[in-house]
């Protein structure tokens, strides 16, 4: 036998290949970097998720619907799905505001209730901040026999 000693892994005579790797970069690659959400996207993220619940008939307050429909019947107007929403973003968190009308004949506070968790969850994992509060003001209800402003889509 020689007078160095036998690896594991290798045979008698075989000699292992030694490599000397140089490590690029150092830590998780998903942690090289850093990612910046905008107000705006978790503002449209909130609103969808807002109009998604039973019972909210509209976002945001009369005049500012008013405004909206005059935009939306702009040819080239875009819907605004952020109306009624205002967010504020940090690194990690974000804080909501949101005004809404509901339809009358609703819970208020069950409605109030389903759109907060309807709004934490869609924005905490589409956007991975946390959500610290979702503040929600009713600012009208729709009745019955009132002619809509402008008709509003669900999301289906």
């Amino acid at each position: 036998m020689s007078d160095t000693a036998q690896k594991p892994g290798e045979t008698p005579g075989s000699t292992a290949a030694r490599t000397n790797v140089t490590k690029r970069g150092s830590g998780d690659p998903a942690s090289r970097g850093r990612t910046t959400i905008a107000d705006g996207v978790v503002e449209k993220i909130a609103g969808l998720a807002a109009r998604d619940v039973d019972g909210v008939h509209a976002m945001g307050s009369g005049i500012s619907r008013t405004f909206g429909a005059v935009r939306d019947r702009v040819p080239g107007g875009t819907k605004s799905v952020s109306r009624g929403v205002k967010a504020e973003v940090g690194e990690v968190q974000t804080a909501l505001d949101l005004e809404i009308v509901v339809e009358y004949g609703v819970s208020i506070a069950d409605t109030a209730r389903d759109v907060r968790e309807n709004v934490i969850t869609a924005v905490e994992r589409m956007t991975g901040l946390e959500v610290v509060e979702v503040n929600i003001a009713v600012s009208d209800v729709k009745l019955p026999d009132e002619e809509d402003e402008e008709p509003e889509s669900r999301l289906q």
